[in-house]
C-alpha cells in the first residue's frame, strides 16, 4: 500500500480511538439509526449463522444476530475494549480489514457503513474473497449521498458521529466495485426513512414509507446482498426426484421411462398421498418392474402437496432436490436444463416457469392473463427479485439450502398447503438467488387437473399478503 494509505488509515485509528473514549454511548442521531439498522439485519439474516463483521465497533449489530460463532474485527483498539466488555460470547480481533488474513469460511459477511470510511474498496471486497464459501452472503450499507450534508451538519452540532471525509458512493458505484471484486449483486434496498425516535410515525415512515415511491429516494441507506460470483461445481453433485402422487396411477409407468438421470447418481422418492385409484400400487408394480432405478416408496400421513413434499426431501439423499409433478405437465425431459441452471450457480433457487410459452392445446383467457401479470410484478416487488410463476410445481434448490430454509420455518409459520410459497418465501429470505427457468406446460395424459382459477385466484392474494407484512414492510 502506498504512503498515503499508512496516514489515512493512523489517522482515522486516531478518530475512531478518540470517538470510543469520549463517547462510550450512541448519540441522539446515530442510536435511532442503528437500533433501526439493528432490526433491518435481524430480518435479513437468521440466528444461529457464522457471522464475520468488518469494522465491527462496539459489536452491537454483530450481538443483535445472535450468531453461532460471531466475529468482529475493527483497527480501533479502544473500540474493541468496549466491544469485548458487552459481548464477551464473541470474538473480536484488532485488524485493519484491508490486510485481513483469516482462516476460516463464513455464511455471512457484514460491512455496515463502512466502504464509506475505507482507503481501497475494491481491495477490501477482493479480501473477503477466501473467507467465502459459494453459498456466503456479503451485505453492506452504505449512507445514501443525498443525505451528506445533513449528516455532515449533525456531527457538527454533536446529534451524530462526527465522520472524517467519507466515500460518498451511488447504488451504482457499489454494485460495480462488487462486480470487479468478483460478487454478483442479488438485492439492493433502501432503507430508513426516518432516524428519529418518535414511537408510530417512525414506524411508519422506516417500514412502509421508505419501501414506495417517491420516499425511498430519500432512504438514509442503500443496503446490497451479494454472493460471491458463481462458479461451475467441480463434482456432479447427486440428485433426489421427490414425486408427490395422488390419484395419479396411470402416469406412473411414464415417469419411470421418460425422467433422465442426472449427477453422478439420482434416485426416485414418490411419496403417495391417500389416492382414490391404485396409485401405490402401481408404483410398487413399476419399481419392481426398474431395478435400474434407485427408488423409493413412502405413503403420506398427513395432508397435502406441501407435507408430501417436505416428507420427500426428509427422506432424501441427494444433494440437489427437485420437485417434479406426477401428472407429468412439466416434461420430465426437461429436469437436466434444472439441473445445469443449479450446478453452474446460475440461480441457487431454480423455479419452473409456465408463463411464457404457449400452454399445449389451450391458449389463456384474458383474465388469466391479466392476474398473472399483477402477480408476477407484485411477486417481484415483495421478493426483490425477478419472479413470474409461483405456482408452477417444478422447483429444484441444494439441500443444504432447503435444511436452511426448513429451519426457519418457524418465521412465516404454517400458512402454505401446497408448498410453494413456503419455499420461495424461505429462499428469499435466506437471500437466495433465485431463476426462473421457462418450461412448456403440457396436457395431462391421465386424470384431471388440481388448478381451480378463483380458489387459487384468492390463495395468491392470500400469499401476497403474506409477502408484504412478512418480507416487505418489516
Amino acid at each position: 500500500m502506498p504512503s498515503s494509505y499508512t496516514e489515512y488509515t493512523q489517522n482515522r485509528i486516531t478518530h475512531w480511538n478518540h470517538i470510543a473514549r469520549t463517547r462510550p454511548a450512541e448519540t441522539f442521531f446515530s442510536r435511532e439509526y442503528h437500533r433501526r439498522l439493528r432490526e433491518i439485519y435481524q430480518h435479513l439474516v437468521s440466528p444461529g449463522l457464522s457471522v464475520l463483521e468488518l469494522g465491527c465497533g462496539r459489536g452491537d449489530l454483530l450481538a443483535a444476530l445472535s450468531p453461532a460463532r460471531g466475529v468482529g474485527v475493527d483497527f480501533s483498539p479502544a473500540m474493541l475494549e468496549i466491544a469485548r466488555q458487552k459481548h464477551p460470547q464473541l470474538t473480536f480481533l484488532q485488524a485493519d480489514a484491508h490486510e485481513l488474513a483469516l482462516e476460516e469460511t463464513f455464511d455471512v459477511i457484514l460491512l455496515s457503513d463502512l466502504v464509506n470510511d475505507v482507503y481501497d474498496v475494491q481491495t477490501l471486497l477482493e479480501r473477503i474473497h477466501p473467507l467465502c464459501r459459494p453459498d456466503t452472503r456479503l451485505i453492506l450499507n452504505t449512507y445514501s449521498r443525498l443525505h451528506q450534508p445533513t449528516l455532515t451538519l449533525a456531527g457538527k452540532l454533536g446529534f451524530a458521529t462526527q465522520l472524517l471525509p467519507q466515500n460518498w458512493l451511488a447504488p451504482e458505484d457499489t454494485e460495480n466495485l462488487l462486480r470487479l471484486a468478483g460478487f454478483e449483486v442479488i438485492q439492493r434496498l433502501r432503507e430508513i426513512l426516518l432516524p428519529l425516535p418518535i414511537p408510530l410515525v417512525r414506524d411508519v415512515c422506516n417500514k412502509i414509507l421508505v419501501k414506495l415511491w417517491p420516499f425511498n429516494a430519500l432512504a438514509w441507506t442503500n443496503i446490497h446482498i451479494a454472493r460471491p460470483a458463481p462458479t461451475e461445481t467441480p463434482v456432479e453433485p447427486s440428485v433426489s426426484i421427490i414425486i408427490p402422487a395422488r390419484n395419479e396411477a396411470g402416469n406412473i409407468e411414464a415417469a419411470f421411462r421418460r425422467i433422465p438421470k442426472m449427477g453422478r447418481h439420482t434416485e426416485l422418492i414418490f411419496v403417495e398421498g391417500h389416492s382414490r385409484d391404485d396409485t401405490y400400487t402401481a408404483i410398487e408394480q413399476a419399481i419392481a418392474a426398474h431395478p435400474e432405478w434407485d427408488a423409493k416408496l413412502f405413503k403420506q400421513c398427513g395432508k397435502g402437496k406441501a407435507d408430501a413434499v417436505r416428507l420427500g426431501f426428509e427422506q432424501a439423499s441427494g444433494e440437489v432436490l427437485m420437485i417434479l409433478d406426477a401428472d407429468l405437465t412439466v416434461r420430465p425431459e426437461d429436469l437436466p436444463r434444472f439441473y445445469r441452471a443449479l450446478v453452474s450457480g446460475k440461480g441457487e433457487f431454480i423455479n419452473g416457469v409456465r408463463l411464457v410459452y404457449p400452454m399445449e392445446e389451450e391458449a389463456m383467457r384474458f383474465l388469466n392473463l391479466v392476474g398473472n401479470k399483477f402477480f408476477s410484478l407484485a411477486f417481484s416487488w415483495l421478493l426483490g427479485q425477478p419472479i413470474k410463476d409461483t405456482l408452477c410445481g417444478t422447483k429444484v434448490l441444494y439441500k443444504r439450502d432447503y435444511e436452511r430454509i426448513a429451519a426457519n420455518r418457524a418465521y412465516f409459520g404454517e400458512f402454505d398447503p401446497f408448498g410453494d410459497y413456503d419455499l420461495i418465501f424461505g429462499a428469499a429470505r435466506q437471500n437466495r438467488k433465485i431463476i426462473d427457468l421457462p418450461i412448456r406446460y403440457q396436457e395431462r395424459t391421465y386424470g384431471q387437473t388440481n388448478i381451480h382459477r378463483w380458489r387459487h385466484g384468492l390463495l395468491l392474494l392470500r400469499m401476497v399478503l403474506i409477502a408484504a407484512l412478512r418480507l416487505k414492510f418489516v
